[in-house]
């Protein structure tokens, strides 16, 4: 790999669970890449697929382990969701299927949210889902509106094992309308266009790092963007062998990562 193409890179896409920590401990190695950031005049942003909670939950999850993030660092699926609509759909009607917390996102937004009548349907990681919900939603896919989701995981990784997520979601309103929906979050390039509208940067300055192949680094092919893998969480070296997925660099952890990035070039 050519080391010298990292060079350009001002911003890193940074996966949480795996990469930046793991469960509830943050890698020591986290805080040097950190650091390195600040040195070198990079910046990095926190980008989770997770719509059930925003960047101000995250914020706080961070805090409990020791780390201290402003939540402007933290971009998650459902925060992408808006700026995919308000720039797809503008002003239009949406009936949502999720938490208080994406729900809050959503009106902070300024999109209109109604439970009759909609335009289009938005689909995120509801932990409060309802039979009543599910039925109305299936009822206005089946009429043939547009039909979004925030992300694709099937099940969100939790301390003792995992609970069902929004593709679960998803299998089950396909099985009654016959319909999937556009999607937002990894592994789409749709989250790293809502990413560039925010932040500014042009593509080629804009680096993904993560642990896994088929969300993280998926997600830097199709958008385009620089990959790279981190061998602290999921992924291992053997996974790759077998894989079509392939980063563009390879690193043992964030800490290793760091040690490769010198200044920015003038």
């Amino acid at each position: 790999m050519n080391l010298n193409t990292l060079e350009n890179i001002r911003m890193f896409l940074l996966d949480m669970d795996g990469t930046f920590y793991l469960g509830n401990q943050i890698f020591p190695c986290s805080y040097a890449f950190v650091e390195k950031m600040k040195e070198t005049g990079r910046d990095f942003l926190f980008l989770t697929n997770n719509s059930s909670k925003d960047r101000f939950a995250y914020r706080e999850k961070l805090a409990r382990m020791g780390f201290d993030v402003a939540p402007e660092r933290i971009f998650t699926s459902g925060e992408a969701t808006t700026l995919y609509l308000q720039d797809a759909f503008p002003g239009k009607r949406v009936f949502l299927v999720g938490t208080d917390s994406l729900t809050r996102e959503f009106e902070q937004a300024g999109i209109p949210l109604v439970e009759e009548d909609p335009e289009l349907v938005v689909l995120g990681f509801d932990t409060a889902l309802t039979y009543d919900k599910l039925w109305k939603l299936c009822d206005f896919v089946r009429a043939g509106l547009p039909y979004i989701a925030t992300h694709p995981d099937f099940n969100c990784p939790i301390e003792t094992g995992y609970m069902p997520d929004i593709g679960a979601t998803i299998a089950f309103v396909e099985a009654s309308t016959g319909r999937r929906p556009k999607v937002i979050g990894k592994p789409h390039k749709e989250i790293v266009d809502a990413i560039l509208q925010k932040v500014g940067l042009p593509r080629e300055q804009i680096a993904m790092v993560g642990d896994r192949l088929y969300t993280d680094i998926a997600m830097g092919q199709n958008a385009g963007i620089t990959s790279i893998l981190v061998l602290s969480g999921e992924t291992t070296l053997e996974d790759l062998k077998t894989s079509d997925v392939r980063p563009n660099f390879i690193f043992k952890d964030l800490g290793e990562l760091a040690e490769h990035l010198g200044p920015l070039p003038r």
